[in-house]
């Protein structure tokens, strides 16, 4: 491998990188104004900045302009600011500010715009990803133009503290192999090798998309070829590849040689080295996620003394920044389970919900298949944001796990203060509590009666600084008013993380050790609560398949008497229940009575679930419509980002239209790769046919003036957005600054929704930029209308929001208004 070679040169660092050279370009001086925005855990945000951007009022900064006059009459000035010797920008203004740089291009060409401690940029007014949590790996394929480049960093909360670095790298490759964010697996010894999965990043810094693609992988003379996914123009994307370690027979570094090739051509390479490791070892271990089709992984401390028949299976869910293998390793192997630990998608995630809770539950499902656990030996942990994780998990998916031990964990991201937005917990206003409700899945207070069907463990240290231990003793308060099997803990003079035993804690195993999971058959009682459906949807042998009032919370009391054959329910925001196979043995008659209706003298249950619905009276029913709401699809806006979604554009518009769409389709992106790890396909509209991407779901960004995708998938829509308006139901908007986002159930699948991002005009259209939905917990209902001032006005700028009925369509009840 060749050295690296350092120079400095006009001002920057030439570098002589594996045979190809990089100019790195540092930027050193800027200007700060701030505070200017507020973003938070919600729908809404505000942005003094690009409110200005939408409504072109911003004036290029320049020291001591003005940039605004808030509220108390104080005027906030562009202050002139330099880099310290870390080579990072910090200052006052930064926290929830912007920062403004720019650079001089002798010529128009293309370059990686790296920047890290950010919340988001624009770079000549396109948006780019952020980096907020500070990885260093957020690189953004740029085309410069000749003369003046503007930069505009967005700076969260942490701006003055973490401070914020930038740079621009020149290279001779517009096609590049990155390395410094892979996802790779250990190479276990005793296992079969000959199949192993890693990611690794692609740079496009060329204008067109690149396609026939594939990436070979040789180990020891093992080669493989990977096909690879099209990357969109002056973009980056996560791709996945295969690799055959099967010859490697000894512990150590394994090298690969990859080599990236476009129609047979190489065109780039780098040599990279995993891990080889004894059976007993913890290790990595890497799978294809069902959510977007990229390769992620989990971290694994094996069973001590090799798998048994009847072992348990521990999934623990780790804190904020730290990696699963980093998790696992906290344990030392136990005897008689395998511990797996998950990634929440990334260090931070997602809070261990949204895509960080299924990425736990796939996890989970290769976790069962791999090691082949007692199916009642299941159990749940974790530590600080996998603490509230455990909470959270252990509260939706109440009959999966026999114990549930949060260790220094906070029960609710609102409780925490992880909310950091614009609605208060107590809003009365009827359009922040329309907001709120849409996170109501997050609230395991209200969940809480779930917690029965597992044994229960807390552990905290009384000295924790960092996640009071009053979180702990809420809880241990809230457990006692009806739990039955719980223990609590306080670690004596205990901070936040005081060694292994902060989670590998024997008497938290012990614990463990004598519980188990009750099969259905043991559970005459079930007691059941749910804020979607399509989240949980059922306890054992009895579920809520559909809700009267969507997101709010559901439950369901039953009682099965096995010896007059009867089972007693009685239920709250229920319209369709379930009675599932395994209350009663296949055949056997049984009477049904719900909400004191009998609906039913001899039912009979085979391999699949009873359904009963409340019309004018309770009465049993078939399976509802899947085109309906239910427990397969239950809408809100984020739940289209699922089933291997796809980013569509649109083409159909002005140019300043088509423009937006793309920018925005790539920003979402970016952002995407950058929380979750992931990878996306992004196409124009012309490339899109539902045949060809069957059951994903499908994001549109533009309206049915300027996608031309929408027709085929939103014609039956109640919400129909054209150039100049917004129809919702039979109400109608009027205005070009318009902005929406909404789903609406893919109309060809049983499963998969389709998500608008859009907008009237190009004002709407640019208001939809800065966005919260890929923020962990963030709550957007079905439908989210807003006008480009909510970015200067907050909730005042929100035009309607609401929930659709049960069949999709706009229903008064479930709607709120601007007031």
């Amino acid at each position: 491998m060749k050295k690296a070679l350092y120079l400095l040169i006009f001002g920057g660092l030439f570098i002589v990188h594996f045979g190809f050279a990089q100019t790195v370009v540092p930027f050193k001086e800027g200007l700060a104004v701030g505070p200017c925005h507020q973003y938070g855990r919600e729908a809404i945000y505000t942005d003094q900045l690009t409110y200005q951007l939408i409504r072109k009022t911003f004036q290029t900064p320049a020291e001591g302009k003005v940039f605004l006059t808030d509220a108390q009459g104080k005027e906030q000035k562009w202050q002139r600011i330099t880099t310290d010797t870390s080579q990072r920008f910090r200052h006052n203004a930064l926290t929830n500010g912007y920062l403004y740089l720019t650079y001089t291009s002798p010529k128009e060409t293309v370059a990686l715009l790296h920047v890290a401690g950010h919340a988001g940029l624009y770079f000549n007014g396109a948006p780019r990803g952020g980096d907020a949590n500070r990885y260093g790996y957020m690189y953004s394929p740029v085309k410069l133009k000749k003369g003046l480049n503007e930069i505009l960093v967005r700076v969260g909360m942490g701006g003055r503290f973490q401070g914020v670095s930038a740079e621009l790298i020149f290279s001779e490759k517009n096609i590049q192999l990155s390395t410094p964010d892979i996802t790779l697996p250990n190479v276990v010894l005793s296992e079969n090798n000959g199949q192993l999965l890693g990611g690794i990043v692609l740079f496009n810094l060329t204008e067109k998309p690149l396609t026939n693609l594939k990436i070979r992988a040789v180990i020891q003379g093992k080669e493989m070829i990977s096909e690879v996914p099209v990357v969109s123009a002056m973009n980056s994307r996560k791709v996945g590849f295969r690799m055959d370690a099967s010859a490697v027979q000894q512990k150590g570094d394994v090298v690969c040689d990859l080599t990236l090739l476009q129609n047979g051509k190489a065109v780039d390479q780098s040599t990279i080295k995993l891990q080889a490791v004894a059976a007993n070892e913890h290790y990595s271990n890497t799978f294809i996620s069902g959510i977007d089709g990229s390769v992620q992984y989990f971290g694994v401390a094996p069973q001590k003394g090799g798998q048994t028949d009847t072992a348990a299976l521990f999934l623990s869910v780790h804190g904020a920044g730290v990696e699963a293998i980093g998790q696992a390793r906290a344990y030392k192997p136990k005897d008689w389970g395998t511990l797996v630990a998950p990634t929440n998608r990334r260090p931070r995630g997602f809070n261990w919900e949204d895509w960080g809770r299924i990425d736990a539950l796939e996890v989970l499902e290769v976790a069962q298949k791999k090691f082949k656990p007692h199916p009642q030996k299941i159990y749940l942990t974790g530590h600080s944001m996998g603490g509230h994780g455990s909470w959270y998990l252990g509260a939706t998916y109440p009959g999966k796990w026999a114990g549930v031990a949060p260790c220094a964990g906070y029960p609710t991201l609102m409780g925490y203060g992880s909310a950091d937005g614009k609605i208060p917990e107590n809003s009365t206003n009827p359009m922040e509590k329309m907001l709120l409700r849409a996170s109501n899945p997050s609230n395991v207070m209200a969940l809480a009666s779930n917690y029965k069907a597992s044994g229960i463990y807390v552990l905290h240290g009384d000295a924790d600084r960092t996640v009071s231990v009053e979180y702990a003793r809420t809880m241990r308060k809230v457990l006692g008013a009806f739990h039955n099997d719980f223990s609590y803990y306080e670690y004596p003079n205990g901070s936040h993380w005081y060694g292994d035993h902060s989670v590998d804690w024997p008497a938290l195993f012990d614990f463990f050790k004598w519980h188990r999971s009750k099969n259905a058959e043991e559970k005459d009682v079930i007691d059941f609560t749910t804020a979607n459906p399509a989240i949980s949807a059922n306890y054992l042998w009895a579920g809520i398949e559909q809700q009267e009032t969507p997101l709010n919370y559901s439950r369901i009391q039953a009682k099965r008497n096995v010896n007059d054959k009867s089972v007693i329910i009685t239920t709250d925001n229920a319209r369709t229940v379930m009675i599932m196979p395994g209350a009663f043995a296949k055949g056997q008659t049984f009477k049904v009575t719900v909400d004191e209706t009998v609906v039913c003298t001899a039912c009979v249950l085979d391999e699949k679930p009873l359904y009963f619905t409340k019309k004018e009276k309770w009465e049993a029913v078939e399976k509802p419509a899947l085109a309906q709401r239910g427990s397969h699809r239950n809408g809100t806006f984020k739940a289209a980002f699922n089933h291997r979604m796809v980013f569509v554009y649109g083409t159909t518009g002005t140019k300043e239209e088509n423009e937006w769409a793309y920018n925005k389709a790539r920003y979402d992106a970016e952002t995407w790769y950058y929380r979750g790890n992931g990878a996306v396909d992004v196409i124009p509209d012309r490339e899109f046919t539902p045949a060809a991407y069957p059951d994903r779901g499908v994001v549109l960004f533009g309206s049915a003036t300027t996608n031309g995708a929408w027709s085929a998938l939103l014609s039956q829509s109640p919400i129909q957005i054209q150039r100049g308006s917004i129809k919702i139901g039979e109400e109608q908007i009027a205005g070009d600054d318009l902005a929406a986002y909404f789903t609406y159930p893919r109309p060809d699948s049983p499963v998969a929704s389709v998500a608008v991002v859009a907008g009237s005009g190009l004002a709407g259209m640019l208001a939809t930029e800065s966005n919260q939905y890929f923020t962990g917990g963030s709550g957007f209902p079905d439908y989210f209308i807003f006008g480009a001032d909510m970015l200067k006005e907050g909730t005042k700028g929100i035009k309607q929001a609401g929930f659709f009925d049960t069949n999709w369509q706009i229903t008064k009840v479930d709607a709120v208004k601007a007031q």
